[in-house]
């Protein structure tokens, strides 16, 4: 017996009727056009526009990583007492039972050396390193009071995105475009941008579809040459040869899919074809030398460049041209003090530097253009900061600070999210939440929320159960929604 009748044998009923609803589902939500110098259409394409469970607040997101957590005693969460009490042994109530990355013994308390002082109508304290976010502290939605499970990097950055601190789960950009589509069917739903030139702590895994099918994952642009690898056609093969080669694949891969029925194989010529279409769509909406000089010198970016700049730009071209669901990862955010560059005085003001300018520029460009009620910017780290010296660095001359879990800022800014409002409490020294406490899980919730779905019920079924991107966990902070 060859294997695609052993497959046939092992299908049940059930199986047959859920994947014909999947096929048959996709067929009634129509193929796309064929226009000239496009693809040819197809007969169910996973990345259709879908709706919510009830209408949303948001539409799109743009999810701004700093890779390796900042440290937001030194940003956003002001602690005059700390400050004060700079230099004395950490308390051992606060120490007991805990674990810390590289900190062993007794540390000494950390205050911070910026200065802080409340801007905006909100009041809200806000360190000297960030000027241009000052401008903006009426959009921004400050959580004081996030927590999470993990204390190292990479699986606390997945444990944010996926809901589990082990690889295998899909991501939150991939769950959204699960749920929604696109709005744009020439360009990804979801497009990963990277800058410092460092992949994120989590790998791809961070972007990742995981289980759900791979036309979900997201597509890592680059800003430099190509703006996404391989999709250029090779040397040799013109449009018209790589038209004709596509079309052979995809009557393949219908017989494939005719005779095993997985939902893979629909994902495959979806992908080929989104890949074909991309060739001319994605160039064009990555070019930024088409902004006028003025956008250009309101980010900081520079055409043919990497940065942030360019990325937050990139992201507003992004989700104005309809791409669902925008992630940068920006390296750099891991202050240890183990150099210059690292510490919480002169590197956190040269790292803030190149962070501050463009996303203040990003929330003014998208509310010029009417984008930003119904779009959703999140900024944040994967854990926090420690209130006290990295033990590695306790003697030296450079401040830092070690990973810290259990209390740190996020926040969140348009998209239905409540401007000018600081959310959640720190005890007076940073080593607790005392106030509106909020897990990872439910800020997933409170995201899936805004895009117009229950969390709980945003589901796919895996290995026999049905998952979901907060697992058994999760509940929606309803007081951050305006």
């Amino acid at each position: 017996m060859n294997d695609i009748e052993q497959h046939l044998q092992q299908a049940t009923r059930r199986h047959f009727l859920q994947n014909s609803g999947i096929g048959l589902g996709c067929i009634a939500l129509g193929s796309m056009l064929a226009d000239q110098g496009q693809a040819a259409p197809l007969a169910a394409n996973p990345l259709s526009a879908k709706d919510p469970h009830f209408a949303p607040k948001a539409k799109r997101v743009i999810y701004l990583h700093m890779t390796g957590s900042p440290p937001n005693l030194d940003l956003y969460d002001y602690k005059p007492e700390l400050v004060k009490r700079n230099g004395e042994d950490c308390p051992d109530d606060f120490l007991e039972g805990k674990r810390f990355a590289f900190t062993t013994g007794v540390p000494t308390l950390l205050g911070s050396p910026q200065k802080f002082k409340q801007v905006g109508e909100s009041g809200s304290w806000m360190s000297a390193a960030i000027p241009n976010l000052h401008e903006v502290a009426d959009d921004m939605c400050m959580i004081h009071s996030m927590t999470t499970d993990q204390f190292n990097h990479a699986p606390a950055e997945l444990l944010l995105y996926t809901g589990s601190p082990q690889s295998g789960r899909p991501s939150l950009g991939s769950w959204a475009t699960y749920g929604l589509g696109t709005e744009n069917q020439n360009l990804p739903g979801f497009v990963v941008l990277i800058s410092s030139g460092v992949q994120p702590n989590g790998g791809n895994k961070s972007f990742g579809s995981g289980f759900l099918p791979s036309v979900y994952q997201g597509v890592q642009c680059r800003s430099q040459g190509d703006p996404v690898l391989f999709v250029s056609n090779p040397k040799g093969m013109s449009r018209d040869v790589r038209r004709m080669s596509l079309d052979a694949l995809r009557d393949l891969n219908e017989i494939q899919g005719e005779k095993n029925g997985h939902p893979e194989t629909q994902t495959r010529i979806a992908q080929y074809e989104l890949a074909y279409r991309m060739q001319t769509s994605v160039p064009e909406v990555m070019d930024i030398s088409k902004e006028t000089k003025q956008t250009l010198d309101d980010y900081g970016a520079v055409p043919g460049q990497s940065s942030l700049a360019n990325n937050c730009l990139l992201a507003r071209r992004l989700v104005e041209d309809g791409v669902r669901y925008v992630q940068l990862f920006d390296w750099g955010w891991d202050f240890h003090g183990t150099s210059e560059g690292s510490g919480i005085g002169q590197g956190l003001n040269k790292k803030c530097a190149t962070m501050d300018k463009p996303v203040a520029a990003l929330i003014k460009d998208l509310k010029q253009r009417g984008l930003f009620e119904d779009t959703l910017i999140v900024w944040g780290g994967e854990f926090g900061r420690t209130p006290f010296r990295e033990g590695r660095t306790a003697k030296g001359k450079v401040l830092g600070r070690d990973h810290y879990p259990d209390c740190y800022t996020m926040w969140l800014a348009g998209g239905g999210s409540k401007g000018g409002f600081n959310y959640g409490q720190t005890d007076e020294l940073g080593f607790g939440v005392v106030e509106n406490k909020v897990h990872v899980h439910d800020l997933q919730a409170t995201i899936m929320h805004l895009l117009g779905f229950n969390h709980e019920k945003l589901t796919y079924r895996f290995q026999g159960r049905d998952y979901r991107l907060t697992d058994v966990h999760g509940k929606v902070v309803h007081d951050l929604i305006s």
